[in-house]
């Protein structure tokens, strides 16, 4: 007899405070449970303190942040760990360190992205991420595919706003557009909001298409993907290469990261 495999805890790590934006977070967590295949469960986590000051030095401490957490999650059984954040800072070291499926929201948009158009364009949810994602687009090799990037300027605050009124959320559709026509112009088939934030606001809009490029759903992309991942590891007993990039990090490499005092 076949036994069967048992359901799979996926943790999506989110940016955001678990409490003071913990209605976004149930949100987040209701859209996950919506688009979540038979026998998986998303469970979404915070960071305390969150990504505030939007600056590659915040970036790095929510990736020390983040590695903890991924480290955390495989040893309490989860079967695989979402990056719920478009800059998906410390991917590369959370793969080298856990043998669970680890998957980031911007590298999964953009692939998905090609499968989709020939170039895609981003559009994030501030001017100072701009330069962040064209180094992110480069590092994942795909330059050649990307029309540009482009950006709204839309607090925190207003974007909780646009969840619940309708007014909100009008003009903050009405700006994502306007960053959106000039991409379309460059070439852009595919366009993706560079954020969770942007992303699960826009899924109401089932499709959203905008002067005849589609715009990227990318939560349930990453959640697809995740569940992908996991599907293949359980397969094939392999979630990266350890060939050079996702060397495996060693138990002591490891220790002496969670032993220093940040």
């Amino acid at each position: 007899m076949v036994e069967p495999v048992r359901p799979a805890r996926i943790w999506y790590q989110s940016f955001v405070h678990p409490i003071e934006q913990a209605p976004y977070i149930a949100r987040l967590q209701a859209e996950l449970d919506r688009v979540a295949g038979p026998g998986v469960r998303f469970e979404v986590h915070g960071l305390d303190p969150p990504d505030r000051f939007f600056h590659p030095l915040t970036e790095f401490r929510c990736a020390a942040q983040t590695i903890r957490l991924a480290l955390e999650a495989e040893r309490a059984g989860y079967d695989a760990f979402v990056i719920g954040h478009f800059q998906e800072p410390g991917l590369l070291e959370i793969r080298g360190a856990v043998d669970i499926p680890v998957v980031g929201l911007g590298e999964a948009s953009m692939l998905a992205a090609l499968t989709m158009g020939r170039r895609f364009g981003l559009v994030t949810i501030d001017p100072v991420f701009v330069d962040w994602h064209e180094r992110q687009v480069r590092a994942h090799g795909l330059e050649a595919r990307v029309a540009g990037v482009r950006a709204i300027r839309t607090a925190l605050a207003r974007f909780m706003s646009a969840f619940v009124d309708e007014a909100a959320y009008a003009r903050v559709r009405t700006e994502f557009a306007e960053q959106v026509r000039p991409l379309v112009a460059a070439g852009a088939e595919v366009v993706i909001p560079a954020g969770g934030l942007p992303m699960l606001l826009f899924t109401r809009e089932c499709p959203f298409i905008i002067d005849g490029a589609v715009v990227l759903n990318g939560i349930a992309t990453v959640a697809k993907t995740a569940e992908m991942a996991l599907a293949l590891h359980r397969l094939t007993g392999t979630a990266v290469s350890r060939r050079g990039t996702y060397a495996k990090a060693s138990p002591e490499c490891v220790n002496e990261f969670l032993g220093a005092h940040w």
